[in-house]
């Protein structure tokens, strides 16, 4: 999964023109507001960030500087936000702060608070632009009146001294930033998945095998009653139960393929693949060429993901054959699935491909659908690669992470 980059400026002003255009009432505009926004926003800072530190030695200090930090982050959404309604800056929000999931509480909150660079560039923004907001106030509004001619060159020289500001102090900071609100969207997915598949899980032992092990119940208190009276009725009643229990023995180790196939963990990805391709409806080559087996993490995702591909082939692609292909690049393994079917396949066709999409990119894949009207259609997939004893020696703070 890639980065996201900084939102593209597609509102960007033309150059500026002797005649002052709508660009130039915008700037105009906003430098003007710049000096009674920023003496509100300076004393917020000077006052409550402030106070704070001067009280951090006592018990209210550095919870009213947690709060003020707060403060100080809606303050550059709203700078964020009259940049780009003024001056056509379309910047990407700060990520929310993130803490793990043990870190639950008062003091965590706390610590995180008070160091939190985005509400302390807020702060330093503030600081700056007070005696910037006097600058370009009294250069605006002198301009007006005496220097009409050339109004919108100096207006556009001081907007963008304003759109650096913005850009410098109140985008994210780095990549790592930009990295966490990824993996806040991330996070989200991969819960409604987990969430999806328990679901799953209960719907499929409750409307299956448990609803077939009720009725062998009462089935053999059935033969059970007739055992003396009828044994001949009985004995019919405990052959159908005999399979009855075949029946659902059968459902129980789907419901476990489904879950996490043996033939995975005993054998490794060739040999499960290579039995989900044999129940396809489709005739599917199977090419595993993997130097080692990846980290089973990793392997289970893989599967899975070739599982419901080769699903999508029976059901919607009316191709005659198919292939599977996995290989290893660098540090990624990489999957693809073709099929010389109908093609016309997309990411909203109802055919979850874009939960696929959506699963990858969680742990950090790739996913790239090519599928033109008339076929053929190939899926391209790609996982980071993890060496299965790394992830063994590491234990399950590896398995965490992953």
């Amino acid at each position: 999964m890639t980065m996201s980059p900084q939102v593209p400026d597609n509102d960007r002003p033309p150059p500026a023109r002797l005649i002052p255009d709508r660009w130039t009432w915008k700037e105009i505009g906003h430098l003007l507001a710049n000096l009674p926004l920023t003496i509100v926003e300076c004393v917020y800072a000077v006052c409550m960030i402030g106070v704070g530190v001067a009280l951090s030695v006592t018990v209210v200090g550095l919870p009213m500087l947690a709060v003020s930090l707060h403060g100080a982050r809606q303050i550059g959404r709203v700078e964020r936000g009259r940049a780009r309604a003024m001056l056509g800056v379309r910047i990407e929000e700060p990520s929310a702060m993130v803490r793990s999931r043990r870190e639950t509480g008062f003091f965590p909150w706390l610590w995180s608070s008070v160091k939190d660079p985005v509400g302390w560039r807020a702060v330093l923004y503030s600081f700056v632009r007070l005696p910037w907001g006097v600058v370009t106030f009294g250069v605006t509004l002198v301009s007006m009146i005496a220097l009409w001619p050339v109004l919108p060159y100096i207006t556009r020289f001081l907007a963008n001294a304003d759109r650096a500001m913005v850009r410098g102090l109140l985008s994210p900071s780095d990549e790592l930033e930009r990295r966490i609100a990824e993996l806040e969207a991330d996070r989200g997915v991969v819960v409604d998945t987990a969430a999806a598949d328990l679901r799953r899980i209960e719907r499929d032992l409750h409307d299956g095998a448990q609803a077939r092990l009720v009725a062998l119940a009462m089935g053999l208190g059935l033969a059970k009653e007739k055992l003396t009276a009828d044994p001949e009725a009985a004995a019919r009643m405990v052959d159908e139960a005999h399979g009855e229990v075949k029946v659902a023995l059968q459902e129980l180790r789907d419901l476990a393929r489904g879950i996490h196939p043996a033939v995975l963990t005993d054998r490794g990805l060739d040999a499960a693949l290579s039995a989900i391709a044999s129940r396809c409806t489709v005739p599917v080559t199977v090419n595993v060429d993997l130097p080692a087996r990846p980290a089973e993490a990793i392997e289970g995702i893989a599967y899975f993901t070739v599982s419901e591909l080769l699903q999508n082939v029976s059901k919607h692609s009316a191709a005659r054959s198919a292939t599977v292909e996995v290989w290893r690049t660098g540090s990624r393994l990489m999957l693809q699935v073709t099929d010389d079917g109908h093609g016309g396949a997309s990411m909203d066709g109802g055919t979850g491909m874009a939960g696929l999409a959506e699963r990858l990119g969680a742990v950090d894949g790739l996913f790239v659908l090519d599928s033109p009207v008339g076929g053929p259609t190939t899926v391209t997939a790609e996982l980071p690669w993890r060496d299965r004893d790394a992830s063994k020696r590491a234990g399950p703070r590896n398995l965490r992470r992953g």
